[in-house]
């Protein structure tokens, strides 16, 4: 129990250590670098394991290593040192590790048969070859043997036994005669793979004494021949067949194995009169699809590339009039050692850590062993950094003497794999690789890529800066890729100048500059056009061009898509092209191709070159219609249809299109025949039997086609059976237990017969059913009931009428009906990009719980809860579709600071499977929305009081509001701007200290953590004095009270209202006298007939500043500058208009005679900012109303 308890712990801690790994150096593939750079031995070449070597010829054992310092070699043969110097054929090939045996001086290749291995060592470790098998190649003779002649009955079976030599390699065999031509094979007489020759039976025409068989041995490039064989054929009557007999293999079963990867090869020769027939299949499954292939006429099988999953019986069954027999083949396949992670180089920096995995797989599943420098990791010397755990090796705190080469085997009895890895441990300063000052030209609106190649150890970080002292680069509008490249996904004017990469780690700091220029795009702002020109005329097509002017254009012409023709009449302008003498071979379609170093545009026309008149009078038109047709030669299934053309109307008829009508079953309605050229006015046309056909012929020029003629007289067929099946089959389940077929009807010309029906067939695919049929009326759909849900079917559909069957129909795939998958994805995960992006993952379900066609999959998200205000609401679902077997998507649109669910559904044809269990998640903060109001209430001579709503949308933890306010003189210019800082739980504030009758602008917006949101704007202006009153606010378009010093009991405005209140007497009474001297006039008829909106009465204000807010104002006014507000007056408006002065006023006397002036705001005008003062408008003109 204690020692499983610390095998768990072990492992437990493994996968700790594991997680904690740093991810090893990438070594740039830098000339200049790798010179440099300290390295291990790597083995760059290495010749074959088995290799096989002519015994003629020198042996060259080839050993390539590179590495730094360049590595030194030395060979083992047979598992002992090989001392080269002291053989004197055997020599070294100068820097390398290449032996060259010399045979050719004496030398034996027997002599160096053996096992060898190469090892290239220098200061940093050391790596080795494979264990290099060398053998001379051997071509031996056939053995001397006396061969009697076979003597064999017509129809009898014969094998005629090759037992070729055995040599290295093997010999590839054939059969000749005494002529040295190939012997003929068929289904009957045929080579095995043993190389023996077999006859199925043998036939008179198979007597001869010249049967020999020839061993070519490649590698020596030699050919044995085998003593000749004689067959003599006899014959017996009558000949008597039989039924098949196997010939090789022999019994009911035999057993195969093949390893993975090579080509599996299955034989089955069979005797038999008739010859028989083979036929294969795989019992259980399919033969695989793209890999298997028939040879030897069908006899033998061959499946390339084989895998674990080709493992099964194989049965090859032999067939002939008389029976069949069958013989079934166990296939096994094992397989070698392959990879599944080879061990790759680590280059690490002082103390950092990684890992060399090593995992291969085979069958049987392969051990794994470790060597360090050559020598089994157990015994080679030990490193503390170097922890070995089955097939990984975990390095901890690594350090200069921690490099080596490290060897993985990976093996079996079929085989092995040998793997060198080195660990290179370097402390490097920083390098960049780019070259400096590089230019970069990119057109505006594409990416642009800033490389930025670096090395060094530890890894270097990168930071990009725009110019000399500019900040560092961040944001969404740039991509910084891994490899150092910095991306400007959307390349504008702004983006040009110089930037500098900096690469640094704790060794050192390097920094490189690279210039970007933006072009402008080239443009064609004026392109070729469509042209109808007559022959012998002239023509011109124009590209006008627009382009930077730092680029230089070449524009090209092209004639359909290839060269203009070597021709004069074509000539190139700066601007155009253009054709003289234009001839019919210029029809066709021209394009205008700019290009520059940077893009390339283009743009086409098409020139119509139509015949030219003699003279200006002749008019070009359609021909008129053919007539005169007769048929002739009527057969069953053709005919000869002959006309007379119409004129062609100065435009030559191009060709005649012939039309034809079944008046028996689509009267009325014309189909096209055929086409024939304009020179032809005879055509034998194809005829479909059981149709009543009628023809007519329409003309064809250049300007369009001409009226069709008179129809033909008509003429009957026979009828005959179909001659065709229906189009578009298809299988296609409707419900989860059904598959309905459907087809595309034939017309009624191709019945060719009455009674017009369909054999409609169907069996289950991959199940050995035999087929049902069922015959249907002229019906485009049948529903097979009953099915299994989402199965495969063979299906096939036959058209027949009473006189027979159409040709036997190909066969189509379908399924039955669907039904809603059963699982739900698994391994929901979710990344949050941003405050309004994440991306969520699955793992796809198995696509046999998905029963039907995978569609895609659905993310269902909502929204549970904004995290800044913990309030519910009303759940609205958002439904996101992702086609085919995708397992990860992208969540748009998200609201900051917000906590969601969701959940994956898998969809197919029938619709959705179940939900994955809700996956929270949460958005981080944003910036906020404008405060929801700001209202300015309370004026006084130096305060006011500002009140203010919380955004609407928070998008997260409120930390404060900023206000910013400014004075505005008379002359509408700026005053210094004052900056306050607000907590985020005040809703009011009260301004002390400010000028009296001053008009003052406020800026006012809300703060997250995550910056500043958008701001609102509004003006208010303290009051005058204490005998002033408040000049009208402007606000968001509601007209505001004024706040005013009761002024009622002052002595000068009491006896200034008792002179207004006679002056309007005196008024009164002057009016009164002119009415009845000039008589009544309709003036309230046409006041009420034109009431100007103008002096409508205005509701009355609450005594506060309105609301004001403008989208377009959110910043501080430069100075001197403020532009009014569409309810300003114009500057046409003239300053003395009544309206602006009087009739937005409602004035009234109080009891004691005092004026009291309410101003309203008018909703169309307001007082123009420029063109008064901040005093109150005179009691005089605003009695003016009263008048």
């Amino acid at each position: 129990m204690t020692k499983k308890m610390s095998i768990s712990t072990s492992k437990t801690s493994l996968v700790l250590l594991l997680c904690q790994i740093i991810s090893a150096l990438d070594v740039p593939l830098d000339s200049k670098l790798l010179e440099e750079l300290s390295q291990p031995p790597t083995i760059t070449q290495q010749s074959p394991k088995d290799y096989i070597v002519d015994p003629r010829e020198n042996i060259v054992i080839q050993c390539e290593a590179k590495g730094k310092p360049p590595p030194s070699f030395s060979w083992t043969r047979n598992g002992t040192h090989f001392d080269i110097d002291k053989d004197a054929q055997v020599t070294m090939k100068p820097n390398s590790g290449t032996l060259v045996i010399n045979i050719m001086n004496g030398g034996k290749a027997e002599a160096y048969e053996g096992v060898y291995q190469c090892t290239a060592r220098n200061e940093r470790g050391a790596a080795i070859s494979n264990n290099i098998v060398v053998r001379p190649s051997r071509s031996p003779l056939w053995t001397k043997e006396k061969l009697e002649p076979n003597h064999v009955r017509e129809g009898d079976s014969l094998v005629l036994h090759c037992r070729p030599p055995v040599g290295l390699p093997p010999p590839i065999i054939f059969w000749m005669d005494n002529a040295f031509q190939r012997l003929p094979q068929s289904e009957r007489v045929s080579q095995g793979l043993n190389g023996d020759l077999y006859f199925s039976n043998v036939q008179p025409e198979d007597t001869r004494e010249d049967y020999i068989c020839y061993a070519r041995f490649n590698h020596t490039q030699t050919i044995q021949q085998k003593q000749p064989i004689s067959v003599k054929v006899f014959s017996t009557k009558p000949v008597t067949e039989r039924q098949p007999v196997l010939l090789t293999p022999t019994g009911s079963t035999s057993t195969k194995v093949e390893l993975r990867g090579n080509v599996l090869l299955l034989e089955c020769i069979a005797a038999g009169l008739p010859t028989p027939v083979i036929r294969w299949i795989k019992e259980g499954g399919e033969l695989p699809a793209n890999r298997t292939f028939f040879e030897n006429f069908k006899k033998t099988l061959k499946i390339i590339d084989v895998s674990e999953a080709d493992s099964g019986n194989y049965k090859c069954i032999a067939r002939n009039a008389l029976g069949s027999v069958h013989h079934v083949i166990s296939v096994t396949v094992k397989a070698a050692p392959y990879w599944i992670t080879a061990p790759r180089n680590l280059v690490l920096s002082p103390g950092e850590d990684g890992t060399l995995i090593c995992r291969a797989n085979g069958n049987p599943k392969p051990s794994i062993s470790w060597l360090a420098n050559g020598v089994p990791i157990a015994i080679a010397p030990e490193d503390p950094s170097r922890k070995v755990d089955g097939d990984t090796i975990i390095f901890s705190h690594v350090q200069e003497r921690s490099s080596a080469v490290y060897q993985c085997n990976a093996s079996n009895e079929y085989g092995y794999l040998l793997a060198n890895a080195f660990v290179n441990v370097l402390a490097e300063p920083p390098r960049i690789l780019t070259p400096a000052n590089k230019l970069y030209q990119v057109i505006a609106d594409s990416p642009a890529l800033l490389d930025c190649a670096y090395f060094g150890s530890p890894k270097p970080e990168i930071e990009w800066f725009k110019g000399v002292k500019g900040s560092i680069l961040r944001g969404n509008e740039y991509v910084f890729h891994d490899n150092g490249t910095l991306e400007i996904p959307v390349a504008q004017k702004n983006n040009a100048g110089t930037y500098t990469c900096v690469a640094r780690n704790e060794l050192g700091k390097i920094q490189n500059e690279v210039q970007l220029e933006i072009k402008d795009p080239t443009m064609i702002i004026k392109q070729p056009e469509y042209k109808v020109i007559q022959r012998y005329g002239q023509v011109s097509f124009e590209c006008i061009i627009k382009h930077d002017s730092t680029l230089l254009p070449t524009v090209t012409w092209l004639k359909d898509n290839d060269e203009l023709p070597d021709d004069e009449r074509f000539l190139v302008g700066k601007d155009n092209l253009t054709i003289m003498n234009v001839t019919d071979k210029d029809d066709g379609t021209y394009t205008c191709i700019v290009n520059t170093t940077l893009d390339s545009v283009s743009a086409s026309a098409v020139l119509t070159v139509v015949a030219a008149p003699p003279t200006p009078a002749i008019i070009y038109a359609r021909p008129n219609p053919p007539f005169d047709l007769e048929l002739t030669g009527q057969l069953e299934r053709s005919i000869d249809l002959s006309w007379l053309p119409g004129d062609e109307n100065n435009s030559p008829i191009t060709s005649f299109v012939i039309e034809f009508e079944d008046a028996l079953h689509e009267p009325g309605v014309w189909r096209y025949q055929t086409e024939v050229p304009g020179s032809q006015t005879t055509a034998q046309l194809k005829l479909s039997p059981y149709v009543n056909y009628s023809f007519r012929v329409i003309a064809v020029n250049r300007i369009g086609r001409s009226q069709p003629s008179e129809p033909s007289e008509q003429y009957l067929t026979k009828s005959a059976s179909p001659d065709e099946n229906p189009a578009n089959v298809q299988g296609i389940g409707s419900e989860p237990d059904n598959l309905v077929i459907t087809w595309e009807p034939l017309k009624g010309f191709q019945s060719n017969g009455p009674g017009l029906q369909y054999k409609v067939s169907w069996r289950q695919k991959d199940v050995d059913d035999e087929w049902t049929s069922v015959i249907v009326a002229n019906v485009s759909k049948y529903i097979v009931s009953g099915t299994p849900t989402f199965v495969p079917y063979e299906v096939k559909v036959q058209a027949l009428n009473d006189l027979g069957y159409a040709p036997e129909p190909s066969e189509v795939i379908g399924h039955s009906g669907e039904d809603l998958p059963m699982v739900a994805p698994g391994n929901v995960q979710v990344h949050v990009i941003n405050s309004t992006l994440a991306k969520v993952h699955w793992d796809p379900v198995p696509l046999k719980s998905v029963r039907g066609h995978l569609q895609g999959y659905k993310v269902y998200y909502w929204k549970v809860q904004s995290l800044s205000r913990r309030s519910r609401r009303h759940v609205e679902k958002k439904i996101l579709t992702f086609r085919g077997n995708k397992t990860f998507g992208m969540l748009p649109g998200l609201e900051p600071y917000s906590s969601y669910k969701l959940n994956v559904r898998v969809v197919n044809g029938k619709g959705e499977g179940p939900a994955s269990p809700d996956k929270v998640f949460k958005t981080p903060e944003g910036v906020p929305s404008s405060p929801s109001f700001l209202k300015i209430t309370n004026p006084t001579l130096d305060s006011l009081t500002l009140e203010w709503g919380s955004p609407t949308h928070p998008n997260g933890v409120l930390t404060s509001y900023t206000l910013k306010f400014q004075p505005i003189n008379n002359t509408h210019e700026l005053g210094p701007l004052v900056e306050i800082r607000i907590p985020a739980n005040e809703s009011s504030l009260i301004l002390k200290n400010l000028n009296y009758s001053t008009r003052y602008k406020f800026y006012f917006n809300a703060q997250t953590s995550v910056g500043s949101g958008s701001q609102i704007t509004e003006e208010a202006v303290t009051i005058m004095d204490e005998a002033g009153i408040l000049r009208p606010a402007v606000g968001a378009g509601k007209a505001m009270a004024s706040r005013q010093v009761d002024i009622a009991t002052q002595g000068w405005f009491i006896g200034l209202m008792c002179a207004v209140a006679l002056l309007i007497l005196i008024l009164l009474i002057v009016c009164f006298i002119r009415r009845n001297k000039g008589g009544k006039y309709p003036v309230k008829e046409k006041e009420d007939a034109h009431a100007d909106p103008e002096i409508q009465p205005m509701k009355e204000d609450d005594g506060t500043f309105g609301e004001y807010s403008d989208a377009e104002d959110h910043k501080p006014l430069k100075k001197g500058s403020r532009t009014p507000s569409d309810r300003t007056v114009k500057k046409e408006d003239s300053d003395d208009s009544l309206v602006d002065y009087g009739e937005g006023v409602n004035g009234q006397f109080n009891e004691d005679g005092s004026f009291i002036g309410q101003y309203s705001g008018k909703k169309e005008k307001e007082p123009a900012e420029g063109n008064e003062s901040s005093e109150a408008p005179s009691p005089v003109n605003a009695m003016n109303s009263f008048v």
